[in-house]
């Protein structure tokens, strides 16, 4: 705080002097996050959170999966296991996926730019508060009454002649909040990529996270305000009378599942691009060697188009007109192809390659390894015949579970791990890392792969119980223990990133010899993320840097070396 010096008045001073106190106490570290609209700050929130919600909803299906491991289990109740799992389907999708997503994006791309700030950061500050308003809102609802109507509360149960409690009033006001949030930061980093990229960043020569950036951001702006008037709609049923998805009243309960099923397969597509792009930052950084950038960038525009207007292939059993579901079904179907070149490109990269395995590689394979799973599963149920058989059996939740843990869960650790000395300036454990990977993968794999059997042999989801005479036993049981095995995984890999905050040493800015620009910032990167921003020349600008500074080095050598006097 400044103050004038004051003077007798027989002594006026030639000039006005001024003198300070000294600078401004610093905040507190959680003040000073709570005020700040860095994107950094606010997206190290976003993961964070993201990561909490995972411990969440990993201890919600543990707790699913222990009601279901044996015939006519009392562990939980019918109601208890209808708002454990409501809340665990919003968790995944809402408090998870999305926030891990956005925040990911959010917190990397400007830096990859090469932007100093994003274009509107007050914009992500409110977004991030709406965030989090929504998730206090949902867990607080456990003080009165959770939601209780399933993953996605269908009318006519959702409306209030079956749900008269609040419970689905809690699941729209919270997954409105979250939506409209991260629609907020989604919009200011879509500005910030139009207009704050550095000289030369041409999209050409844009990274494939940053291109990820782009196309999953331009979606999101796209299909969240159709959710978010949906969710209005329904809220005007409940609570106005309205007819939009009552059948009685002129309405159509059909018109939900279009409009929710437009929004969750783009949140879907979403989580596939964005961690389909860190992987392929994490290939082309361990490896050294560049995927083909037309190639990749194109296929994951077609996996944003062609999969988003496959939001039919999940109501291949409903009674909607025949044209709809065979329009479904071959959209779903064509995403072999961008989805069939991503990987291509990715595996056979890493085969050609000589690399040192490390934290962020492995878990980059493994969730190309149980993605893929899930993806030829889902191929699968998106074919009529086969819907009609298993829609609504856990071998379809298999197959949804294979390919969101595989991008969501295995491709977000990916993801964090490797810019993980850039967020925190601190290297990360290997070794806890290692055995985490290890119990999270095989904890996968025993926890969904029994479930594609139950589901064949016609175990419904959504059941809090069966009989012992439907012979799902010991599909359940070995279901139960994977589930607990990944539950000890999760944990030993949110602790990780928790206790290498304190106990590694510094990282370097640039740890594993990157080619993007957040490579050259310092770790963690100032509020003004970079000093000096250098022309972009190509695709891989710290290369170039690298190998100027070594030009640099030995012209001076050479110049010094002749200016010595020849003996």
């Amino acid at each position: 705080m400044s103050r004038t010096t004051s003077y007798p008045q027989s002594m006026p001073p030639t000039r006005p002097e001024i003198s300070s106190d000294g600078p401004k106490p610093r905040q507190a570290r959680w003040a000073e996050l709570a005020s700040s609209a860095d994107h950094k700050d606010v997206g190290r929130i976003l993961i964070s959170s993201a990561f909490g919600s995972v411990f969440l909803a990993a201890l919600e299906l543990l707790l699913l999966r222990l009601q279901l491991a044996v015939p006519s289990n009392v562990f939980l109740d019918g109601i208890t296991f209808d708002r454990l799992l409501s809340v665990y389907g919003e968790t995944a999708i809402f408090l998870v996926a999305m926030p891990l997503i956005i925040g990911l994006l959010y917190y990397v791309v400007p830096l990859q730019i090469g932007a100093r700030t994003t274009a509107i950061p007050r914009v992500g500050q409110i977004g991030l508060w709406m965030f989090i308003f929504g998730g206090i809102l949902l867990y607080g609802s456990f003080l009165f009454t959770p939601p209780e109507a399933g993953i996605n509360p269908l009318p006519p149960f959702s409306d209030a002649t079956f749900s008269p409690n609040n419970g689905v009033d809690v699941w729209i006001t919270s997954t409105g909040l979250v939506t409209l949030g991260l629609l907020m930061v989604a919009i200011d980093l879509l500005t910030t990529l139009h207009n704050l990229r550095a000289p030369g960043m041409a999209w050409r020569r844009a990274p494939l996270f940053t291109w990820a950036g782009a196309i999953v951001t331009w979606l999101f702006v796209v299909v969240a305000p159709i959710f978010l008037a949906a969710i209005t709609m329904l809220m005007i049923d409940r609570l106005g009378g309205g007819g939009f998805f009552a059948g009685d009243s002129g309405g159509s309960p059909i018109l939900w599942q279009h409009l929710s099923y437009i929004f969750f397969t783009a949140i879907y597509m979403s989580a596939a691009i964005t961690f389909l792009a860190a992987i392929g930052e994490i290939v082309q950084t361990f490896t050294g060697r560049e995927l083909p950038r037309k190639s990749v960038t194109r296929s994951m525009i077609a996996i944003a188009i062609i999969g988003t207007l496959a939001w039919s292939q999940n109501m291949l059993t409903a009674p909607i007109p025949s044209g709809w579901k065979y329009f479904g079904m071959f959209m779903a179907i064509a995403l072999i192809v961008p989805f069939g070149l991503i990987f291509y490109n990715l595996i056979s990269t890493v085969s050609k390659s000589d690399f040192h395995m490390r934290a962020p590689l492995r878990f980059a394979l493994g969730a190309l390894s149980l993605a893929s799973i899930g993806l030829a599963a889902e191929i699968a149920q998106s074919t009529i015949a086969v819907a009609t058989q298993l829609s609504q059996t856990y071998d379809a939740w298999a197959a949804t579970h294979f390919a969101l843990i595989g991008f969501v869960v295995f491709g977000g650790f990916a993801a964090v791990t490797y810019w993980y000395p850039k967020m925190t300036g601190q290297q990360l454990n290997e070794d806890r890392a290692n055995k985490s990977f290890g119990l999270m993968f095989v904890g996968t794999l025993i926890a969904v792969l029994p479930l594609f059997l139950a589901g064949v042999a016609g175990q419904v989801t959504d059941s809090y119980r069966y009989f012992s005479f439907e012979d799902f036993e010991v599909y359940n049981l070995i279901a139960a223990v994977g589930t607990l095995i990944l539950f000890v995984g999760i944990v030993l890999a949110v602790g990780n990133l928790i206790m290498s905050r304190h106990e590694e040493p510094a990282a370097t800015p640039d740890p594993y010899r990157g080619d993007s620009l957040e490579w050259l910032a310092l770790s963690p990167p100032p509020a003004h993320n970079f000093d000096v921003l250098p022309d972009v020349r190509s695709t891989r600008p710290m290369r170039d840097i690298r190998e100027a500074i070594v030009r640099r080095d030995n012209e001076t050598a050479e110049a010094e070396s002749a200016a010595q006097p020849v003996a």
